[in-house]
């Protein structure tokens, strides 16, 4: 029994471990491994016999966890809009637009890749969508087959940084800080990474302009009857729509602070996010202007592009911008985006009923997954804690060089090999909350450490053995020799080597991205505002002067039994330290001080 006591701790890692590695689901893993040793540690005199008599207050606390309604909301909002086949027609559309121009496919599908993350949210539904799309087009006119994956795959897990992104809301949930927080953090960060990827598109046409090849005319679909593109009615659409943006972000502030009663200057993220949604409502009422009234001021392209692209952008921003400005809650914010959703579907006459319950489908499964997982952990960590397990956790780390930095750099590396093996779910509930107390330990702020995090997660999802995004393309990629459709040449089967060789470049850009990120920590936490500093000293002069506290103290000190003879020091110093707990002005200084 002392060895058991002395080692209990690496004793429940090493019997997680033996649950996983047997193919047991992980989260009755969790729950198995932390009630078995939880039952070991009442034998061997660890635990008191009454451990887990909270257990059942702890579940309950799991399903009244409001935050967490988000990930349903969201999840039936993307399922929804993909199964609309809003992918394809976005794709398409963009695909004719930057079509002309090597590279103008990769582009494309960075871009339609962004935008699918921003409203599905999920990886493999972006993934899937785009290889069952872009990537018989792509080989149809002679895209290197290494680009053509790469950029495919690493385009779809762009829904793991984007907000609004699940694995944000989780890592939310489990570092305690806000989603919206956590979403306005992980915005520059993400909009950053899709320019990297595009400026090595760019870089590939320049070094190798055979690997990406420009549509040829014949694939233009959307000429004008003089045998023009359209794209000049469509750059002047956009400069008006950007002229009408900038001069919204100049009045933004006059107009909105009124409206929700705010006092201070709005967050740089939110008057960008709310710039645009004008502009683009604008681009959507002058093109639905057009066609009502046949004036013929917009080119076909222009058109397409404005009724295809406007609509889920309209519906992202708006998302994004009430959570930004604090009108909504991530939880309200997803259930609007999840009725935009229904709303566009049906403005395109795509939902049925069918489509509708196997969304609902989808939903309820992932909502019952990340909730047995999340109840598997909080058993887990039921028992790990109270053997402290934390404080054992924190050990290991005590010896790390660099400080912060080697802290950081050490999670990075535990948190990329794990992503080669576990999904990033797992991760976020088992490793995270053991994570998060050091960091927090070591004056880390959360909400940067989260997106690092996040960032990190999603590089998991390209790295061989078992990247997720991977298998999504593999999944639906053509495995034998056929004939095209449209040019009617034999086009070879694409290969595992293959689309493992296309992740690599884009797991560089991601390392490169992260790494940038670490040594930039204002790239995140500048989008959160200034920090409120509490003077100590002001807050106790202001609760002193509350009005009523003065005779409240004085209707105490009455109605205290008077002591005869000398001072009596013991009871004098146990009576205030009890009232203290209880005493609400202690307890609203207290608030007011932490961050």
């Amino acid at each position: 029994m002392e060895f058991i006591a002395a080692n209990f701790v690496p004793m429940m890692f090493a019997g997680l471990l033996v649950f996983l590695l047997s193919g047991f689901p992980v989260a009755f893993s969790l729950a198995a491994t932390g009630l078995f040793f939880g039952f070991i540690g009442m034998e061997a005199g660890l635990f008191p016999s009454n451990l887990f008599q909270a257990l059942p207050l702890r579940v309950f606390g799991i399903m009244q966890n409001d935050t967490l309604l988000a990930i349903p909301f969201f999840t039936l909002m993307g399922i929804i809009l993909e199964r609309s086949r809003m992918a394809e027609d976005l794709l398409s559309t963009v695909a004719q637009v930057f079509g002309p121009v090597r590279g103008g496919l990769a582009v494309a599908v960075i871009l339609v890749g962004a935008l699918l993350a921003a409203t599905t949210g999920v990886v493999a539904a972006a993934v899937i969508s785009m290889g069952l799309i872009s990537l018989p087009i792509m080989l149809r006119y002679g895209y290197n087959r290494t680009i053509a994956t790469g950029t495919i795959t690493a385009s779809g897990t762009l829904a793991q940084a984007l907000p609004p992104s699940l694995v944000l809301i989780v890592l939310a949930d489990q570092l305690g800080r806000s989603v919206g927080d956590m979403y306005a953090g992980a915005l520059v960060p993400g909009l950053m990474l899709v320019g990297v990827y595009l400026l090595f598109v760019v870089g590939v046409a320049i070094v190798k302009p055979k690997w990406v090849p420009a549509l040829p005319i014949e694939a233009r679909v959307y000429n004008e009857p003089n045998g023009s593109s359209g794209h000049r009615s469509l750059l002047v659409l956009l400069a008006l729509c950007a002229g009408v943006s900038y001069g919204w972000s100049q009045v933004h502030e006059s107009v909105i602070n009124p409206l929700i009663g705010r006092e201070f200057s709005p967050a740089a993220d939110e008057v960008v996010i709310l710039s645009i949604t004008v502009g683009s409502v604008l681009a959507l009422a002058l093109a639905l202007l057009n066609r009502l009234f046949r004036l013929g001021l917009l080119s076909r392209l222009a058109e397409q592009v404005t009724f295809v692209l406007i609509p889920p952008l309209v519906l992202i921003f708006l998302v994004l911008g009430t959570i930004f400005l604090g009108v909504a809650t991530p939880t309200e914010g997803g259930a609007m985006g999840a009725l935009g959703a229904l709303i566009m579907a049906s403005a395109r006459r795509a939902l049925t009923f069918s489509l509708l319950r196997q969304a609902l489908e989808s939903t309820t499964k992932l909502a019952i997954f990340v909730m047995f997982i999340l109840i598997g952990s909080t058993v887990f960590s039921f028992t790990f804690n109270a053997a402290d397990g934390h404080i054992w956790v924190e050990h290991l780390f005590d010896k790390l060089p660099g400080g912060q930095m080697g802290f950081l750099i050490f999670v990075n590396l535990l948190v990329f090999v794990l992503g080669m093996f576990i999904d990033f779910f797992e991760i976020a509930f088992i490793v995270v909350p053991l994570l998060a107390p050091v960091a927090a330990k070591m004056d880390i702020d959360l909400i940067w450490f989260g997106v690092i995090l996040a960032m990190n997660l999603q590089t998991s999802f390209l790295t061989p053995p078992f990247g997720f995004a991977l298998f999504y393309l593999r999944s639906v990629a053509a495995r034998s020799d056929y004939n095209d459709v449209v040019t009617k040449e034999r086009i070879p089967a694409v290969t595992t080597t293959q689309i493992y060789k296309g992740s690599i470049a884009f797991i560089v850009l991601q390392l490169i991205m992260l790494a940038v990120v670490v040594l930039n920590p204002t790239l995140v936490t500048g989008s959160l505002g200034p920090k409120i500093v509490v003077d100590d000293a002001a807050v106790t002069d202001m609760l002193r002067d509350m009005p009523g506290l003065e005779e409240e103290a004085a209707q105490e000190e009455e109605e205290a039994p008077a002591e005869e003879g000398a001072d009596m020091p013991e009871p004098a110093a146990e009576e205030p330290a009890e009232e203290a707990e209880d005493d609400p002005a202690k307890a609203l200084q207290d608030s007011l001080k932490k961050p």
